[in-house]
């Protein structure tokens, strides 16, 4: 692999910096919803991938969803069949941390919103990966810089935060105090590369910016419904009617997952987010996480706010 002769000089040795064009292989960590989404999309734009999880079933499951995602791109005609089967075959599954870290020059961490657990994932991955990596989390609300020490080379190590990817297609670089300037400005290359739009923080903030804006709306919904001041049908057509979109602040929760707007919420102390998090604790301890287990606020597949008559209640 060559790199540009740029060099980063920091307190403890000196890093080549590398170029895009550097960037030919992308190691995935964590194979869930948005693992196997950034991995695809890597594949789709002509990246050689590699999805890594602890769990053959999980990635087994990666698979077939990427498969229902491509075949939505080609109806929606954003892809074509050629470049969908190029880009699966671009695309290798491992539960062997060796193979997977092997040549990998970006990495992408999506498991669970767990401090100790990223911790310990960076941890073993750290020392096989090759000098040159660059290390990114897709963290949704915690620090990067509470696990960055973990991967072991905390100057190329940032967070690199998707969203749907395929259709909100914003990736948010958000870097700590120790992250090599040089790349932040890569990531930026990164994700251009990837058909995204790269928003840059200028400080670490939890849950970035949409996130923030998004659980303005979300907490209100959440507290009207838990004074009692209506239905959650009634709050989500209240949404949906006035700003024509698809589905309200419930049917939004049950998409994102229950357990994962538990772990956004839970850190929040104010008396709003307190509430909440009690409402959702209820769910989660039902195993109603939303969409992915068939019910959340709503039952699935076929929840009721996509029904014809909805909104006329």
């Amino acid at each position: 692999m060559k790199f540009h002769p740029i060099y980063y000089v920091s307190k403890n040795n000196v890093m080549p910096k590398m170029s895009i064009e550097a960037i030919k292989k992308v190691l995935i960590v964590g194979s869930g919803t948005m693992g196997l989404r950034i991995g695809l999309q890597a594949a789709v734009c002509g990246y050689d991938v590699v999805l890594y999880d602890n769990n053959e079933e999980a990635l087994s499951k990666a698979l077939v969803s990427q498969q229902r995602i491509l075949d939505r791109l080609i109806r929606h005609q954003i892809i074509d069949n050629t470049r969908a089967e190029a880009a699966q075959k671009r695309i290798s599954i491992t539960t062997n941390k060796a193979y997977a870290a092997k040549n990998a020059d970006l990495v992408s961490e999506s498991v669970v919103e767990n401090v100790a657990v990223k911790q310990a994932v960076f941890a073993e991955f750290a020392p096989l990966f090759p000098s040159h990596t660059i290390i990114t989390t897709n963290t949704s609300y915690l620090l990067p810089s509470s696990f960055s020490a973990a991967s072991g080379r905390p100057e190329l190590f940032c967070a690199l935060h998707f969203h749907d990817v395929f259709f909100a297609n914003v990736v948010d670089i958000m870097p700590t105090k120790t992250t090599a300037p040089w790349v932040v400005n890569l990531l930026k290359d990164f994700g251009k590369s990837l058909q995204q739009i790269p928003v840059v923080l200028t400080k670490e903030v939890p849950g970035y910016l949409y996130n923030n804006m998004l659980l303005a709306y979300l907490t209100t919904a959440a507290d009207l419904y838990g004074s009692g001041a209506a239905s959650i049908e009634a709050i989500d057509r209240s949404w949906m009617g006035n700003t024509k979109m698809p589905m309200g602040p419930f049917g939004m929760f049950d998409q994102v997952g229950l357990d994962t707007v538990w772990h956004i919420i839970s850190h929040r102390k104010d008396e709003k987010s307190v509430r909440f998090t009690a409402l959702l604790q209820q769910y989660i301890n039902e195993g109603k996480l939303g969409a992915k287990t068939g019910e959340g606020f709503y039952t699935y597949p076929k929840p009721t706010y996509k029904g014809k008559h909805f909104l006329m209640g």
